[in-house]
């Protein structure tokens, strides 16, 4: 494999710098703000969008992309908090699927504003380094 141009190694590097900042932002805030770390509001975020509203753990597992007993603590913590609850599987008594408890929704709205807003503000140099790595 050729090595890339200095303006490939130029871009990726601007691309993951500002998504470190971007992902530094988000951690500070959610446990300043909220007491959540990254992965517990992730879980929040893929519950509320999940196709369907229907997740289970082990597709929580997925969108996390960590292991199915990492994606239990997280649900026993949003659980414990009263952000999340868990039900049984209609059709397979073992699973459980998760859905957003009212506090869990005006959380995830709040939050979700918040980083929102936070990236569209960098979005600019975003799209411009992605661009870099389309050339």
């Amino acid at each position: 494999m050729n090595p890339l141009p200095t303006e490939g190694y130029e871009a990726l590097a601007e691309l993951r710098y500002l998504g470190r900042k971007f992902l530094r932002f988000s951690k500070d805030y959610l446990r300043a703000n909220a007491g959540l770390s990254p992965e517990q509001y992730e879980a929040l975020l893929a519950v509320k969008v999940f196709p369907g509203r229907s997740l289970t753990i082990s597709q929580l597992s997925e969108r996390l992309q960590v292991r199915h007993h990492s994606a239990i603590n997280i649900v026993d913590r949003l659980v414990e908090r009263k952000l999340i609850r868990r039900q049984q599987g209609q059709h397979d008594r073992r699973e459980r699927h998760l859905e957003l408890t009212p506090n869990g929704e005006k959380l995830t709205n709040e939050l979700a504003a918040v980083h929102f807003n936070e990236l569209r503000s960098r979005s600019e140099e975003m799209i411009e380094a992605l661009r870099r790595l389309q050339q």
